[in-house]
């Protein structure tokens, strides 16, 4: 891995940047602005994840629990549940896997909704999560005029992510589960984009905004590399092209 060539294309990029890497075997980390806490856009969904499976494993929720989807549950863009019929029943878990791997916006509303946020908040903090932030649910156009967001940092998403790889984030039946639904994201546009014809698998999450792009995750490279990249206020086509560049140096592939 170019860990220079990688952290010299993050800083030339335009807007607010954060990028964590950390080769998981060697140990070489690498950061730009990696705590800069930045609007998160669906990047936010996996603390709301980690929230629900942490309530799963104390049994303060049932998985299977039942969700009937109504027309007042429903928010545009990105997702599947606005687009299906009204009174669709699915479960909690169900809710979980659509907010990650099709980044539903309506499952996720949900999620924050009967988790609450505070309790995403507080389970964050515990994981020492400074600069992740939820402070409202997601597409509440009139909340983000008045500038209330979410956030995240780059070196956040890293210390959850290396936590799921080491088995420590709730449990290790719970970090592998997570991972696992992480590995099934049909957004692979950003991270994955030279590596999929290499068989290399990513576990990740996207996010993305008007001059926002994101994409975080694990590279299950020869070495597995956690890469987290964040942009805010950027050119995202310039962005984006840049990112999928990092991750193919990340896992050292030859593009």
């Amino acid at each position: 891995m170019n860990m220079t060539a990688i952290l010299e294309k993050a800083a030339a990029l335009p807007g607010k940047i954060g990028v964590y890497v950390l080769d998981t075997v060697t140990g070489e980390e690498g950061a730009y602005q990696a705590d800069l806490p930045l609007q998160s856009a669906s990047v936010i969904k996996i603390p709301v994840m980690v929230e629900a499976f942490r309530r799963f494993a104390s049994g303060e929720l049932d998985e299977n629990e039942v969700v009937t989807i109504r027309p007042e549950h429903k928010k545009p863009s990105c997702g599947a549940l606005t687009y299906l019929h009204d009174g669709l029943q699915v479960t909690l878990l169900d809710l979980v896997t659509l907010m990650i791997i099709v980044s539903d916006n309506t499952a996720t509303n949900l999620m924050i909704d009967r988790l609450g946020i505070d309790a995403i908040n507080a389970t964050s903090e515990s994981l020492g999560l400074t600069g992740t932030r939820v402070n409202r649910r997601l597409y509440e156009p009139e909340l983000s005029r008045r500038g209330v967001q979410n956030y995240v940092s780059a070196a956040d998403m890293g210390k959850v992510l290396q936590g799921l790889l080491k088995g420590e984030i709730i449990s290790e039946e719970a970090s592998l589960r997570m991972l696992n639904i992480l590995k099934d994201q049909r957004l692979n546009g950003k991270m994955p984009f030279f590596l999929h014809d290499k068989g290399i698998r990513c576990a990740h999450k996207t996010g993305e905004d008007d001059g926002i792009t994101h994409d975080v995750g694990v590279i299950f490279a020869e070495h597995p590399v956690i890469f987290c990249f964040l942009s805010n206020e950027t050119d995202v086509p310039l962005a984006e092209r840049a990112l999928q560049d990092m991750a193919a140096m990340a896992a050292g592939v030859s593009i």
